[in-house]
């Protein structure tokens, strides 16, 4: 079984910023793709940015909702096998329950169905 860990969530001022990192851990298997979703009160939950990292290409490729792309920036860190999230200029909007999903697709997908594991969440509140 693999397990997602994230962290780094918390209480952030409108303005503010933060990081969220998502690790695995248990049995080792090859996750290309690591991706973050939201899910807010009285709401479905929602893609926010995923990226892959190929050894074909050599490089990762990334993929962002339009409602936060000029605030966010997924990346990987390959050695730590860590993907992070950093936002800017949070809203009180953005205050949700950030989920990381992992999984062996080829791109940097937005469908939650094709994402093979997912993280608990960790909280994030944005006050106004």
């Amino acid at each position: 079984q693999v397990q997602l860990v994230e962290s780094g969530g918390g209480l952030v001022e409108a303005g503010g910023s933060l990081t969220l990192s998502c690790t695995p851990s248990g049995r080792t298997v090859t996750l290309n793709t690591m991706g973050w979703f939201r899910q807010a009160p009285g709401k479905e939950r929602e893609f926010v940015a995923a990226i892959t990292w190929s050894e074909t290409w050599r490089s990762s490729r990334t993929n962002y909702a339009n409602s936060a792309k000029d605030r966010i920036t997924i990346s990987r860190d390959n050695v730590k096998n860590t993907v992070y999230l950093r936002a800017h200029s949070l809203k009180p909007e953005d205050t949700a329950l950030y989920y990381c999903a992992a999984g062996r697709e080829g791109l940097p997908t937005m469908d939650p169905v094709l994402y093979d594991y997912w993280g608990q969440g960790t909280q994030v509140t944005v006050s106004s």
